[in-house]
């Protein structure tokens, strides 16, 4: 018996009409929809009138649920994955049964949709052309210490993800780790109270102190200008000794 293939479906981000015709089409199609939050799901079911077999997959049964849904795969059944925003994989569970599939030499297929990264990247008024993506910053002042060690340097445009009630704690630790750098908060992207906030991080900072976070957020954060870079390697240089120098020489062969 030939297996069933798996759909990587995307959602609305906020609006319902940012769905696609394609994605749509495959909901309808497919046998079997897991999701992030089935009742979520089931609302955007409802909207357009489209009657699924629901199962939960979501980050906490993700390993186990894949296999259940490897075995409907093999059975024949078409199986659809969507998170409750966006497209599964990014930030939200998917990634562990792609790995499966590929495994298993099971087909499967990534629809194209819609995504907050994009959005706000592009609402930012930042540099586009290279950019880094890193999700939620953990909790732990530790880990997220280490993390952002990695990305003091870069010239990329980096985008976290945050939750309204971290959202301030978020933007002093990255003022004080980054230093006073332009930042565009994008709030409930696609949605009626969607609100783009550019400005310094210092000034972000002061706003939503002032005006409570509410909602969810998209944060892009300039990345090292090269003309800092420039500055920090010529003070470098010039603060080294006679002997430093020669040392630095002798080390480069």
């Amino acid at each position: 018996m030939e297996s069933g293939k798996l759909y990587l479906v995307p959602t609305p981000i906020g609006n319902l009409k940012d769905i696609t015709l394609r994605a749509l089409e495959t909901l309808r199609e497919v046998d079997v929809v897991a999701a992030e939050d089935t009742r979520q799901t089931l609302k955007l079911l409802n909207h357009f009138e489209i009657k699924k077999s629901l199962i939960s997959y979501h980050k906490f049964n993700e390993q186990n649920k894949s296999d259940e849904i490897i075995n409907l795969l093999i059975e024949g059944k078409n199986v659809a994955v969507v998170s409750d925003a966006g497209t599964p994989g990014i930030s939200d569970p998917g990634s562990v049964i792609v790995e499966r599939c590929i495994k298993e030499n099971i087909q499967f297929e990534v629809l194209p949709g819609a995504t907050a990264i994009t959005t706000a990247l592009v609402y930012s008024g930042l540099d586009t052309t290279k950019f880094l993506f890193r999700g939620f910053l953990p909790r732990e002042n530790k880990e997220r210490k280490n993390i952002i060690k990695d990305l003091l340097q870069s010239q990329e445009t980096l985008v976290f993800y945050e939750a309204p009630h971290r959202l301030i704690d978020t933007l002093t630790f990255l003022l004080d780790a980054f230093g006073n750098r332009r930042i565009a908060v994008c709030r409930e992207l696609t949605k009626m109270y969607e609100e783009i906030y550019r400005g310094t991080l210092k000034e972000a900072v002061e706003y939503f102190v002032e005006n409570k976070p509410r909602g969810e957020f998209v944060l892009v954060l300039e990345g090292k200008k090269l003309e800092e870079i420039k500055e920090e390697q010529r003070n470098n240089w010039i603060s080294l000794s006679i002997e430093e120098h020669i040392l630095k020489y002798i080390n480069e062969g």
